[in-house]
C-alpha cells in the first residue's frame, strides 16, 4: 500500500535537491570553459582541471564528516550554511581575478555541495516511505546525474555568449529561492552523537589518502605512467590505506562505520555506484575535451551534443526508480550494465571516426544505462543496513560517488597529458589519449556487469 508524500517534505526535498543540483551543474560547466582559461589565466590543462578536480576532491572529503554533521546538527543548521557557502563562493568565482582566487570560490562551493548532497539523501531516507524509495532515490539520482550533462550545455552557451564569469551570475536568483524554500519547508532535529567525539584524525587521514591518489596520478601525466615519482606515489598511497585501515578498527572515535562495508551485496553496490559516476563525471570532462580539439567544435556545439543523452537519461532515471519498487534490482541494473559496456565498447571501436553526431548518439546510449544503474545501486545499498547505520551508509556512498567524479576527470586528464610528453601536436595526442580512455572506460563497464550478474547469481537468484 502506497504511503502519500506531504508537499512539506516535498518541497524540503525539493530545496536541497536544487542546491545540490546547482553545484555539481556548475562543477561540469566549468569544463566546456577550460580552453579559455587556460589562455585568459595562463595556466595550463593540468593545472585547470584542478577546478574540477579539487572541487571534488574537497567535497569528498566534507561528505566523509556528514555521518557526524547530520547526527550533531539539526537539517534546517546544515542547509543554511550550505546555501550561504554557496552564495558566497559564486560571488568570489565571478570577480576572481586569478587562478588562485577562482579555485577559492570554488572550494566554497565545494562544501556547500559536501553538505547538501548527503543532507538531500538524509531527508529522502528518513521521511520517505519505503514503498515509495525507489521513485524518491530515482528522482535524486536525476538531479545528480542530469546536472554534469547539462553543466556543459549551460557553460558552453553562456561562455560563448558573455563568457565564463557569466556562468557564477546566471545561477545567484536561484540560489535565493532555493534558500526561501528551504528555510519554510525543512524541518527534524538532530538524532544525537551519543558522546561520540569527531574524528578529526580520520578526516585528516582521509583527505591525505584522497589527495595522495590524486597527486600520484597527476605525476604519472607529468613524468609518464613508468616514472619513479608515481610508482613512488604508488607504495605511498597503499601505505596510507592500510595504515587507515588498522586506525578504523581500533579507534574509539568513528567517522562512518565502516563495518557495512561487510555486507556483501552493500560492497558490490558501492562499487557499481562509484564506477558509474567515475565514468558520468569523466565523459562530461572528457568528450567536451575530445569535441573542441580534435573535432575542432566551439563550447556551446561540445555542451549541446551531450544535451539529448542528458534529457532523455532524466526520464528513464524516473523509470528506473519505478521500476525499483515493483520489481526489485535486478532488471534496471541488468539494463544498466549492458548498455553502459555497449556504449563504451562503441566509444572504443568508434575511436577514430567519432563525428558529433556519432557522439550524441552513443552519449544518449551510455546515459541510459547509467540511469537505469545509478540510484538503483543506492536504492538498494540502503536496504541493506537498518537504523543509524544508514547514516554511514548514506555518507560512504556519498562520498566515495564525489570521489569517483573527481577520480575519474584526473585519470581521463591524465591519460591525455601523458600521451602528450611522446608528441606536441595536441590534435594527436587528445585523440589517442581519449582511445586510451575509452578501452579504461570499457573495461570498468564489463566489471560494474560483471557485479551486477554476481549479485544476482550469489544473492538473489533463489529469492525471485
Amino acid at each position: 500500500m502506497k504511503k502519500t508524500v506531504p508537499l512539506r517534505v516535498q518541497l524540503s526535498i525539493l530545496a536541497v535537491g536544487l542546491l545540490t543540483f546547482l553545484g555539481v551543474l556548475i562543477e561540469t560547466s566549468m569544463n566546456v570553459t577550460f580552453p579559455t582559461l587556460t589562455k585568459e589565466l595562463n595556466v595550463s590543462l593540468g593545472t585547470v582541471q584542478w577546478l574540477t578536480t579539487g572541487y571534488l576532491l574537497l567535497t569528498t572529503i566534507v561528505m566523509s564528516t556528514t555521518a557526524f554533521i547530520l547526527k550533531k546538527f539539526n537539517p534546517r543548521r546544515i542547509f543554511v550554511v550550505a546555501v550561504s557557502l554557496c552564495l558566497i563562493g559564486s560571488l568570489i568565482c565571478f570577480s576572481a581575478p586569478s587562478f588562485a582566487i577562482l579555485m577559492v570560490g570554488r572550494l566554497l562551493q565545494a562544501v556547500a555541495t559536501g553538505l547538501a548532497t548527503p543532507l538531500m539523501f538524509s531527508l529522502i531516507f528518513e521521511e520517505i516511505p519505503v514503498t515509495r524509495l525507489g521513485l524518491y532515490t530515482g528522482i535524486a539520482g536525476v538531479v545528480i546525474s542530469l546536472a554534469p550533462a547539462l553543466g556543459p550545455t549551460y557553460g558552453g552557451i553562456v561562455n560563448r555568449i558573455w563568457g565564463w564569469r557569466e556562468i557564477f551570475i546566471g545561477i545567484l536568483p536561484l540560489i535565493v529561492i532555493i534558500l526561501i524554500l528551504g528555510w519554510f519547508t525543512i524541518r527534524g532535529q538532530a538524532r544525537g552523537t551519543d558522546g561520540i567525539s569527531f574524528d578529526y584524525l580520520g578526516v585528516a587521514s582521509l583527505a591525505v589518502i584522497f589527495v595522495t591518489i590524486l597527486l600520484t596520478f597527476d605525476s604519472a601525466g607529468r613524468h609518464g605512467w613508468t616514472s619513479p615519482q608515481f610508482w613512488l606515489g604508488t607504495l605511498i598511497s597503499l601505505a596510507f590505506i592500510a595504515g587507515f585501515s588498522w586506525y578504523t578498527r581500533h579507534s574509539k572515535r568513528q567517522l562512518i562505520d565502516f563495518s557495512i562495508l561487510r555486507l556483501p551485496v552493500l560492497r558490490l553496490r558501492l562499487f557499481s555506484y562509484f564506477g558509474l559516476q567515475f565514468m558520468n563525471i569523466g565523459l562530461s570532462f572528457l568528450l567536451p575535451i575530445f569535441a573542441q580539439t580534435v573535432l575542432k567544435a566551439d563550447s556551446a556545439q561540445a555542451g549541446l551534443m551531450l544535451l539529448p543523452g542528458s534529457l532523455l537519461g532524466s526520464v528513464v532515471g524516473l523509470i528506473a526508480g519505478q521500476l525499483y519498487d515493483k520489481r526489485g534490482a535486478t532488471l534496471p541494473l541488468m539494463l544498466s550494465g549492458g548498455l553502459i559496456t555497449l556504449g563504451c565498447g562503441l566509444f572504443l571501436v568508434n575511436a577514430a571516426t567519432l563525428t558529433l553526431t556519432s557522439i550524441t548518439w552513443i552519449y544518449i546510449l551510455v546515459r541510459v544505462g547509467f540511469n537505469f544503474g545509478f540510484s538503483t545501486t543506492l536504492s538498494d545499498g540502503s536496504v541493506q543496513v537498518q537504523g543509524a547505520l544508514k547514516s554511514d551508509q548514506n555518507s560512504l556512498f556519498s562520498m566515495m560517488q564525489q570521489y569517483a567524479g573527481s577520480l575519474g576527470t584526473n585519470v581521463l586528464s591524465v591519460v591525455i597529458s601523458a600521451v602528450a610528453l611522446t608528441t606536441s601536436n595536441p590534435v594527436t595526442s587528445t585523440a589517442l589519449g581519449a582511445k586510451i580512455d575509452f578501452v579504461l572506460l570499457t573495461i570498468l563497464a564489463v566489471a560494474i556487469l560483471i557485479s551486477i550478474i554476481y549479485v544476482y547469481w550469489r544473492y538473489e537468484r533463489h529469492q525471485a
